[in-house]
């Protein structure tokens, strides 16, 4: 099997959502979260008319947003989007209680069970952790790393909104490494997606793409070889057999069982 060289690798950026965290179906948050968007919108109630009509608009959105690779701030999204017939100056100002609720009536967020043994080993070897979403949402990443416990891993947060472009675009990748003032090539990228992640890192120069793949979550054939994964694993806590401590002595990588596909 070809050899993985990892020498040179100083930092580790992750996507968070499929990758370090699941989101679960769980009535009490998925109820709480209906009932707090009314809140916000000072409305009793919304009937299904009113779902369905605010699901289809955040969904053509999402069309638009993966089509242009551009991400607009939750205020654009709620006035211009979601309630354009409201005033904008009673939407404008809960928009973000708002993204946070729409977010939360899929579920909870959860961990994946090996995602903190798994960086917390990463981060003692030596690596610059980080990660970087196409979330919506600017407070709900923060909170899940604050929530599990994560602070203390990772030295920059890169979200869409923040930089106003979607992933596979190159700008949310090398915003992390400006923050990080690091070379593109001394980055490897962890996602659950072939096009946004692997795609998306490599065109931002990124050495190394892993793809981590779910069982319920298929993954397209993906013809286009800036997308070809590097390695493909299942598991988080395979990071640990791929990258070394960086203070010893450091040899390439045997890639063994994993997939290293042919582009």
């Amino acid at each position: 099997m070809p050899e993985l060289v990892v020498d040179h690798i100083e930092a580790i950026l992750f996507d968070m959502n499929g990758t370090l965290r699941m989101r679960q179906a769980h009535e009490p948050t998925q109820r709480a979260a209906a009932a707090r968007i009314c809140e916000l919108l000072k409305k009793p109630e919304l009937s299904e008319v009113d779902w369905v009509r605010l699901t289809g608009r955040l969904e053509a959105y999402r069309r638009w947003a993966q089509d242009s690779l551009r991400q607009l701030s939750e205020e654009e999204i709620w006035a211009n989007w979601m309630l354009p017939d409201e005033p904008r100056e009673r939407v404008a100002p809960v928009a973000a209680e708002l993204m946070l609720a729409w977010s939360e009536r899929k579920g909870r967020t959860v961990p994946r069970p090996d995602a903190q043994e798994t960086l917390a080993e990463l981060k003692r070897r030596g690596y610059r952790l980080g990660v970087i979403s196409n979330t919506m949402s600017s407070l709900d990443i923060p909170r899940s790393v604050e929530q599990f416990g994560w602070s203390g891993y990772f030295e920059v947060v890169i979200l869409a909104s923040g930089v106003k472009a979607r992933k596979p675009a190159p700008g949310p990748y090398l915003e992390a490494t400006r923050a990080l003032n690091i070379d593109p090539t001394a980055c490897a990228y962890v996602g659950n997606r072939f096009i946004k992640d692997i795609a998306g890192c490599k065109r931002a120069g990124f050495t190394l793409g892993i793809l981590i793949e779910n069982p319920d979550q298929p993954q397209p054939v993906e013809s286009d070889q800036s997308g070809s994964p590097d390695v493909v694993i299942h598991l988080l806590s395979e990071l640990l057999d791929i990258f070394p401590g960086r203070t010893g002595t450091t040899k390439p990588h045997q890639q063994g069982s994993r997939e290293k596909l042919d582009s």
